[in-house]
């Protein structure tokens, strides 16, 4: 052969192989089309880890029940707000009476501990900032001195140390109400969020740092930015220096399988199903961030159809959320794991609520305390934490004989 055909040869076998990389690469992105081959064996959560949300915090005395009520559905995770307002009463004035026991009761039921962070007191904020929260209804804001909020998040790391599993720093941020009335600014999140992730990390570098969940929403205006370019931005702030696992919030827009191409092809955005997430999870990927975990900090269905709500036109009945809470569990098993690893379900229910708050209506119990149907259709379903199973419960069970032999992922 000559030296002519030689380098003809060699140049068709590089191209040859080019393409068959590409081809196997597409192949590849066909089959997991979401990088869950990129999550590593040390991943921060074993995926699923089942969560919920409850108010442990604010209850007469039964928390306790909460709490056993959560070993039943075979959850092993609450997720419960450490609000700053409540803590830090004044500068340096600390009162952790709440949060002592809150943290000693998850342990003493050998389970794990989510701690969302916020709630600004009213002496960090500025006379500015708090007429401006007046006028606009806000519900949260950020100090102007984020040494301030890194004191609160570093002051907790040091004190619960190895007894938090985990922390969700702020909620919400690209919706106005919950950034003081002001418009939404990922760059000024961010800017939260590394004094308060290296505060933590100083103290607790073991515990999982978490940032906010973001709301679905199509709306990009001063009272909200859409949660895909906001995550977007975030990640051109640097965001994932300070962060263990990505925040989502999955509220049940419809049936799980409905997904952003139907949402979208029926008019309603792309934001308007549960499956979002995976829209969210392609912004990781296109950010080189597969090996990064996500956590859904929020999911469920309403049954507000209270006249004049505005969550009534995606509400759906309580035979309906008896389908769809554990179908969505199941979507999540087969498609997204291990890339989802903490999935929180909302919520027990704070004992304020009436039926005139529209939290009402996502809660899987009640006050006084008791269990809606949808309780134990979630309590009953198959569970997966990595390779540790709990089957299905069959529905002739009675409520007692599942009581008495309840199983929990590890």
């Amino acid at each position: 052969m000559t030296p002519l055909y030689r380098q003809l040869a060699v140049v068709l076998a590089m191209f040859a192989a080019a393409l068959l990389g590409v081809f196997w690469a597409q192949r590849l992105r066909e089959n997991d089309p979401f990088m869950a081959a990129a999550i590593p064996q040390d991943k921060p959560f074993p995926s699923l880890t089942y969560g919920i949300q409850a108010f442990l915090w604010w209850d007469s005395g039964m928390s306790g029940f909460w709490a056993d009520s959560t070993r039943i559905l075979g959850f092993n995770t609450i997720k419960q707000t450490f609000p700053w307002q409540e803590m830090e009463l004044k500068p340096s004035e600390w009162n952790f009476a709440q949060a002592d026991r809150v943290v000693e009761l998850i342990q003493s039921k050998r389970m794990y501990l989510v701690a969302r962070l916020g709630e600004t007191p009213s002496w960090a904020l500025t006379e500015a900032q708090k007429a401006h929260m007046r006028a606009t209804g806000s519900h949260d804001a950020p100090p102007e001195d984020l040494t301030l909020f890194a004191n609160y998040c570093g002051t907790l790391a040091k004190r619960y140390a190895g007894r938090i599993k985990a922390y969700q720093i702020w909620n919400e941020p690209n919706l106005s109400r919950e950034w003081g009335g002001q418009p939404p600014d990922a760059t000024a999140y961010v800017a939260l969020l590394k004094a308060c992730s290296q505060a933590i990390r100083a103290h607790d570098p073991r515990a999982i740092l978490i940032s906010a969940g973001l709301a679905p929403t199509g709306t990009h205006d001063d009272t909200a930015h859409r949660d895909d370019i906001y995550l977007d931005a975030m990640y051109r702030s640097g965001f994932q220096d300070y962060i263990d696992v990505v925040g989502a919030h999955a509220p049940g827009f419809a049936p799980p399988s409905y997904g952003p191409d139907d949402a979208e092809r029926d008019g309603r955005g792309r934001w308007a199903s549960f499956r979002r997430v995976e829209d969210l999870r392609k912004i990781m990927i296109q950010h080189g961030d597969a090996a990064r975990q996500m956590a859904i900090l929020e999911t469920g269905y309403t049954r507000d159809e209270r006249p004049n709500s505005e969550y009534a036109w995606f509400a759906v009945t309580e035979e309906e959320r008896r389908r769809y809470i554990p179908e969505a569990f199941a979507y999540a098993l087969e498609h997204w794991r291990p890339w989802i690893g903490l999935m929180t379900l909302i919520y027990f229910p704070k004992e304020t609520w009436t039926p005139d708050n529209e939290e009402y209506w996502w809660a899987i119990s009640t006050y006084p305390p008791g269990h809606l149907p949808v309780y134990y259709e979630i309590a009953r379903m198959k569970k997966v934490c990595d390779d540790y199973v709990i089957p299905e419960t069959p529905l002739g069970v009675e409520e007692s004989e599942y009581i008495d032999n309840i199983l929990t992922c590890p």
